[in-house]
This record gives C-alpha cells, structure tokens and sequence, in this order.
C-alpha cells in the first residue's frame, strides 16, 4: 500500500496521466456533437406521461367527489430509494417549496426525482468524507498541518458533498433557463399569430410547441405540459401560473400574468402579446450587446500574456541576431 501511495501521488506518472486526460476530454469536446442525438422525442414522451398523470389525478379527484364519496388508485411498490427517504424522513428534514420549485425549473417534475434528490443529499456527504479522510490521513496529505486542520478539512469535503446535489440542479436550472430565454421571443411571435388567427390557447400552445421544438426542446416541454393542465385543471389561471414557476423567468411570468388578466377582464391579448414579444427582443439584444461590450476587458489579459511576446520577438528577432552577429 505504500508503494501503491507513493505511485499515485508521483508528479512523474501524475503529470502524463492529467495530460492524457485533457487530451482524451478535448478530444470528446470535439467530437461530442457529431454524435449527439436529439433526445426530443424522449421529452416529448416524458411531457405525456406527465399528462397522463395529470389526468389520473383529475379523475381520482372527481371520484373522490363523487355520490360514492370515495375513490380507489391502484398502489405502486415503493422502491429502495423511496423506503430510505421514508424512513429516515427526510422529506420534512431538507424538503421545501423551494427544493421542490428548483427541481421543477430543472426538468425533473417527478416523485422519483425528489426521492432521488434527497437520497444523493444523505448519501455523498458520507462519501465524500470517506474519500477526503482516505486522502488526507491514509495517504498522508496535508501531513505537515496540525490535526485539526486535517479534522476541518475532511469536514469540508463531507460539507461540499451535502452542498453537491443543489450545485447541479443549479446548472441543470441556468442551462434550461437560458434555452428558453434564447426561444421566448420566437414563440412569442408563433403565439401571436396563432392567436390572431383565430385559434383557442391550447391550440396555439401546441401549435407553437411543436414548431418551437427544434430550438428549444425545454420550451416545448414547458409549453406542451401547459396546454395539458389548461384541458384537464379546473381554474386556467393555475395553469398559467405554473408555467412561470416551472420556467422561473420574469419575462415568461409577464406574459401569463398577461393571459391571465385577457381571460379575467376580456381585454386584448394580441396587443399585449405583441408588446411583450418586443420587450423580450429587446432584452435579448441588450444582453448580447453586454456580453459584447465586456468582451474586450476579456481579451487585455490573453493578449498581454500570449500575443504581445510573439509580436515582440517577431519584430525584434532579426534585428537582435543583426546587433549579434556585428558585435
């Protein structure tokens, strides 16, 4: 074990072997989206169970309504994860409507995928405290500090483990926020003539899901979903508030609080659609312009450190092998 220690932490085997990793990942970077396949019909099929969840669910309401008074669901099998989260209840230990809202902005709408959540927060701290603590006591890292140190450091591997799980739904959020921030002004304009045009909303929401797909297969998923909860809830008003929780966006809530107020009050919803598809427009475009506008800052610091040395030696080179060979 202590050969197999000294081998690992190397710098002769360590170094070769981090840059065979980055050459295999700059490898994979590039040829990633040659073989990447368009997952658009698996969301598509996933927003139809969801539909039909939401149907199931609807039907168990009514019949529990009903002269019967009671209604019957068929019982599903729990699974391992689930049997861990109930037991040890951590459903009410780490489960708020924000975890819940965060997972729902993420894609991950299912009972599965909060169980799933809440097992990874319970879980990867022990493990990363387990792996911290083999290396930094077995291995020998950080041998020259004081006890506690290493004691803190270990801590802060399990702590970064608790913290793991909501630093990746926080990408999964940002990713799928951005994708439909890029596609909400086109479906926008697709809505728009639609409803001009003379269609009801769930048409137009589908219509326009199935047009905005290739753009934007988060969008789609947000918008199909939308129109199967404004054919089977009983306040519209519900569905379109969903909507913008599920996306999170303050342009998005915009627009359904715009559908709203139209179904409310009866004003016109093709003006106020065409006002807010310029609004989103324009914050698009002032957003690039931001990212354009700070690109140059950007740039000072590799210009200084890798361009201005060639520039010198190809500008001064001949003239110092000049001065060189005449002194």
């Amino acid at each position: 074990m202590k050969e197999l220690a000294s081998t690992l932490t190397n710098p002769d085997i360590l170094l070769p072997v981090f840059v065979v990793i980055a050459v295999l990942a700059t490898f994979y970077t590039l040829a990633a989206p040659y073989f990447e396949r368009g997952d658009l019909d698996k969301r598509m099929k996933s927003v139809a169970l969801e539909r039909d969840q939401i149907r199931a669910r609807e039907r168990a309401r009514l019949n529990a309504e009903g002269p019967q008074g009671r209604g019957s669901l068929r019982s599903q099998q729990n699974s391992s994860v689930r049997q861990v989260v109930e037991r040890l209840n951590l459903r009410e230990a780490l489960v708020d409507s924000g975890t819940i809202n965060r997972l729902r902005q993420a894609g991950y709408r299912s009972q599965n995928a909060l169980n799933i959540f809440l097992f990874a927060r319970f879980v990867l701290p022990f493990v990363f405290f387990a792996v911290g603590a083999f290396y930094i006591f077995y291995l020998g890292h950080l041998g020259d500090k004081p006890l506690a140190i290493r004691i803190l450091a270990a801590i802060g591997a399990a702590y970064l483990g608790f913290y793991a799980p909501n630093i990746f739904i926080s990408n999964r959020v940002s990713k799928r926020q951005l994708s439909i921030k890029r596609a909400w002004p086109d479906a926008l304009d697709l809505l728009l003539i639609c409803v001009e045009s003379g269609v009801s909303m769930e048409v137009a929401l589908r219509r326009v899901a199935d047009e905005i797909a290739v753009a934007s297969p988060e969008l789609a998923e947000e918008l199909v979903l939308t129109t199967a909860e404004l054919s089977f809830l009983q306040d519209r008003r519900v569905a379109y508030e969903n909507l913008g929780t599920r996306t999170g966006l303050d342009i998005v809530k915009a627009v359904m609080q715009a559908l709203i107020q139209a179904e409310r009050y009866g004003t016109p919803l093709a003006q106020a659609l065409r006002v807010l598809a310029q609004e989103s427009r324009d914050q698009r475009m002032n957003e690039a312009e931001k990212k354009a506008a700070a690109l140059p800052p950007k740039l000072t610091v590799p210009m200084i450190v890798f361009f201005l040395p060639v520039l010198i030696a190809v500008i001064l080179g001949p003239a110092g092998i000049q001065v060189a060979d005449t002194f």
